[in-house]
């Protein structure tokens, strides 16, 4: 189940219907999970890295390092956070968004079906995807959505965080899942944990700014405005943890940060 409506202020922004959100987002997935119940079938959900909570990101103390945000490191830092990133035990009390919420909550029926019916289920937090074949949508994520209008000269502002730039996010080409996916596919046990965070971590982590650099290293330069307006659900660093996967199904992605850049400029 890759299906949702992916839009952070989906359901808010005055052109999409928050009841429709949730009938794509969750109710395809107990679709899903009734089909999955009627033929035995395990079942396998892309979730997403917004259902963890935004006040408790948006409050995370940070500092800046080479144009980018990071954590401070110390005793203050909530629980599942670190200079790796988010783990599973970061904190997911709304508020979400409309969108995470949806997927939260198709999380939570996922693992009821598959222990009422007896049925594998396999949950997969996954950050940020990026690479070719995206239309540069700000739904698609950042980093395609970024480079595309900054080929083609057109209108960009750093929004919130003083104009500055500096939110932080990863990345993963979709491409590194596979190989995991094909492996839950073939494993039918319930020894292994069954929500995992899926990103391209810190490595793979840049600004907005950091990404300003390298577009106008590759293209004509573009000027970036400002917008000092704070916008609902802007968080100032999200990366994801990854160590889990490691730990139990030996994966961690293998496409580099700067590999995904360019394919995404040449396509």
């Amino acid at each position: 189940d890759a299906a949702a409506n992916p839009a952070v202020l989906a359901g808010i922004d005055g052109r999409t219907s928050s009841r429709q959100l949730l009938e794509h987002n969750l109710f395809g997935t107990v679709n899903l999970l009734e089909l999955a119940k009627e033929h035995k079938a395990g079942f396998l959900l892309l979730s997403t890295s917004r259902v963890y909570s935004i006040d408790t990101l948006a409050a995370l103390p940070v500092t800046v390092r080479n144009d980018s945000f990071v954590p401070v490191a110390g005793d203050e830092l909530p629980e599942g956070v670190s200079e790796l990133g988010l783990s599973e035990r970061f904190d997911t009390r709304p508020p979400l968004s409309l969108y995470g919420a949806s997927k939260l909550a198709s999380e939570t029926v996922a693992l009821e079906y598959g222990a009422t019916f007896e049925f594998p289920v396999w949950i997969n937090r996954c950050g940020i995807l990026a690479g070719a074949g995206q239309f540069g949508r700000p739904d698609q994520g950042i980093f395609a959505f970024w480079i595309n209008s900054y080929l083609r000269q057109q209108p960009m502002s750093y929004i919130g965080f003083d104009g500055t730039g500096f939110q932080t996010r990863d990345c993963l080409h979709p491409r590194d899942l596979v190989p995991l996916i094909m492996a839950q596919l073939r494993d039918r046990t319930s020894t292994k944990p069954k929500t995992i965070n899926l990103g391209g971590g810190a490595e793979r982590a840049m600004s907005l700014a950091q990404l300003s650099d390298w577009c106008s290293k590759r293209f004509p330069k573009h000027s970036i405005g400002k917008d000092l307006r704070p916008r609902p659900f802007d968080i100032p660093w999200l990366v994801m943890d990854t160590s889990l996967a490691l730990q139990h199904w030996g994966w961690k992605p293998q496409t580099s940060l700067e590999a995904i850049l360019e394919e995404i400029a040449l396509h």
